[in-house]
């Protein structure tokens, strides 16, 4: 932004020059150096594990999204929306963190579409499972994480639209569920 007129300082032609004085121009910030414990250093992996989650920008928009997927829920006997969104939003975040952006529609879409949230036909199987999953997901943290936890990535890869599609005949891959598992695994 250009100087108002009125005050006082060179003029634009001894500027032009070089003939600045000491004092009439703020110097430059210092250098930035991650030398505190939390500080990410470029290039570096970040650190991973059961507790470190998957950051990524705008992760609060993700529940407000989630929100907008309330009406749209199939949900059975003794569900309830809260709990199917607690569970699926850390599904949804973890697929926009992987793709390293904000979390969209179709991240939550995923989500709800592999737990047989978005269609009443889901598989008798599949509602059975998700049912002691999700029940209080809500009001218990390590529960949306272990159900976040439990998505594999090539899930998370896939176009919702793919997903979806695989529902009826291949849900247990999508959601990470070998025959012989029958519970939840443990996030700790």
């Amino acid at each position: 932004m250009a100087q108002p007129e009125f005050v006082p300082g060179k003029s634009p032609a001894d500027t032009r020059r070089g003939a600045l004085v000491p004092g009439e121009v703020l110097p430059g910030p210092p250098g930035w150096k991650a030398e505190r414990p939390g500080d990410h250093v470029p290039g570096e992996r970040p650190p991973s594990g059961a507790a470190f989650g998957s950051p990524g920008p705008d992760q609060g928009y993700g529940l407000l999204l989630a929100k907008g997927f309330e009406s749209r829920l199939k949900l059975g006997p003794g569900e309830s929306a809260e709990d199917a969104i607690a569970g699926c939003l850390g599904i949804a975040l973890r697929r926009a963190s992987l793709f390293h952006r904000a979390p969209v529609g179709p991240d939550l879409e995923l989500a709800f579409g592999i737990w047989g949230f978005l269609t009443t036909d889901a598989p008798p199987d599949l509602v059975a499972l998700r049912r002691p999953l999700f029940d209080s997901a809500a009001h218990h943290y390590w529960d949306q994480r272990g159900i976040a936890g439990r998505t594999p990535e090539s899930t998370l890869r896939l176009k919702p639209e793919d997903a979806l599609s695989r529902l009826k005949t291949d849900w247990r891959s999508l959601v990470g569920l070998e025959t012989s598992q029958l519970r939840s695994p443990d996030p700790h």
